[in-house]
């Protein structure tokens, strides 16, 4: 089920989705921004606002008042809870200034005996002259003695030539042993080296060159324009976000050869390029290939559901570590109200929003996917984005053609794809007709087992009518299309983010 949202936090919505900064570091600093503000910041940006984002008088002058109302009484609970923290923080502090004394004075008894066994140190040469001076002395008194002796020369030769042997044998000896000791790490080194040198070789990419035209601040598309041209070198890594630009379904195939985007090198390195489409193309459907239609939507969607997974499992993350915190700071706070508000979950029970907060299966968003809009081709995903066809019964929407007259629902819409796609992994993660799709992944999560599409696909009978013979279809759907392989898929790592003009 979508969250009615007003018209302000739509705005703010579609801020997020483009990663508007400057709205973000707002939003951040606690400072509220007006309507028109963040539509003055978004036009600024490039960004189109869509035309069916309507306010609404009620809620402009009656219903914001209330919650800014109930936003002060927060406030000031909060103000108590920081009054408490800043109690725990002073005891926290004693107990820091004792400690820092204590170990200050083992510091200090540490520096004593330091100095000490510097003293000591200092004494050792002054000892080793000393033995030096005594043995060099015993040495030459021993050898003018034989030199003063008569003594017969042959035999003195042989002493001091045997003498000179042990000395050269015992000599190459210790050379011999040392230099085979350090043979190995040498060794070692060179062979680490080279290594370095290959990586260096293979993280060495083309840059990105992307033909744009300046002449017009405003996105617009001739109608005698053939179609736009999109130029990207291949091996690219870096994000990219394709506006509303009525992209041809031929210009779409084309750019995904321009960045080598192939669904059999996906399924060999289970990674996929982040490109994100935010509307499918109008003649998709005019396709004569079935197998090639299948493929251009699973590349577009693809890349959506797995940055979406990401994120969740980012998300919680850094939900067990805040579990373990003793204290937690301000914006740590507010990200687990704002986490606990998306998850519909009630009395900050973390438990339970760790038992929601967990990814979608990816065969399953794809067949769901692929089921619910004709395989990007119908008239919702065309006109509203609605990949997922979810129903709503206020707010915007397209009325189903064959709808029954004594039934009002509409097919929920979208202003981009990503948002749709966020929207369905949040209606499966919150909506009670789900609970037991939530349930079987705890389990296969609590016994290290994979979560995977076939073995939660049996849970989703209340998504459609039809019941078990959706689940049927389910299935046959990722079977026939290998959509399992997309499973364990990630992001290629990106390091810039650019829009694509036409």
């Amino acid at each position: 089920m979508k969250k009615k949202l007003s018209y302000r936090d739509k705005l703010l919505e579609l801020a997020y989705i483009y990663n508007v900064k400057e709205i973000q570091d707002y939003t951040r600093n606690k400072k509220n921004l007006t309507t028109g503000q963040i539509e003055h910041i978004l036009k600024k940006n490039k960004i189109i606002i869509p035309k069916d984002f309507q306010t609404n008088f009620f809620k402009e002058n009656f219903s914001k008042p209330i919650s800014k109302f109930k936003s002060s009484i927060v406030d000031y609970k909060e103000e108590k809870i920081k009054d408490k923290n800043r109690l725990f923080r002073r005891i926290e502090n004693y107990k820091y200034d004792t400690s820092r004394k204590f170990n200050h004075g083992l510091s200090n008894l540490w520096n004593i005996l330091g100095r000490a066994g510097l003293n000591f140190l200092n004494v050792l040469p002054k000892l080793g002259t000393t033995v030096a001076n005594f043995f060099g002395t015993l040495f030459t008194d021993t050898f003018n003695s034989i030199y003063n002796q008569q003594i017969d020369q042959k035999s003195a030769k042989k002493v001091i030539i045997s003498f000179f042997v042990v000395v050269g044998i015992t000599s190459a000896i210790v050379v011999g042993v040392t230099s085979f000791k350090n043979y190995q790490p040498s060794v070692k080194k060179i062979e680490l080296k080279k290594t370095d040198t290959k990586v260096k070789k293979e993280t060495k990419k083309p840059e990105v060159k992307i033909k744009k035209e300046t002449k017009k601040p405003e996105l617009k598309i001739k109608k005698e324009a053939k179609k736009p041209e999109i130029k990207v070198k291949r091996n690219n890594v870096a994000e990219v976000i394709l506006p509303d630009l009525n992209l041809k379904t031929e210009t779409v195939i084309q750019l995904f050869k321009d960045v080598d985007y192939d669904l059999r090198t996906v399924r060999r390195d289970k990674l996929v390029k982040p490109i994100y489409f935010t509307q499918f193309p109008r003649d998709l459907d005019d396709l004569q290939s079935v197998k090639l239609k299948k493929e251009t939507f699973i590349k577009i969607v693809l890349p959506l559901i797995v940055a979406e997974n990401e994120k969740i499992l980012d998300d919680r993350e850094k939900l067990k570590v805040l579990k373990e915190k003793k204290f937690t700071s301000d914006l740590e706070k507010q990200w687990l109200r704002q986490k606990l508000l998306e998850y519909k979950v009630k009395k900050g029970d973390f438990k339970e929003l760790m038992y929601r907060m967990d990814m979608i299966p990816v065969s399953i968003a794809l067949a769901q996917a692929a089921k619910e809009s004709g395989w990007g081709t119908s008239r919702f995903a065309l006109e509203g984005n609605a990949i997922f066809g979810q129903w709503t019964w206020s707010g915007q929407g397209i009325a189903p053609l064959k709808r029954e007259s004594d039934k009002n629902h509409k097919i929920l819409k979208f202003p981009i794809l990503r948002a749709s796609v966020k929207a369905y992994k949040n209606n499966l993660n919150t909506h009670k007709s789900y609970a037991k799709f939530r349930e079987k992944r705890n389990q296969l999560r609590e016994k290290n087992k994979r979560i995977t599409g076939l073995a939660l696909t049996g849970t989703l009978k209340n998504y459609a009518q039809t019941g078990s013979e959706y689940t049927k279809i389910l299935n046959q759907i990722i079977t026939q299309n290998r959509l399992s392989d997309f499973e364990l898929v990630k992001l290629v790592n990106s390091v810039k983010q650019v829009e694509l003009n036409s």
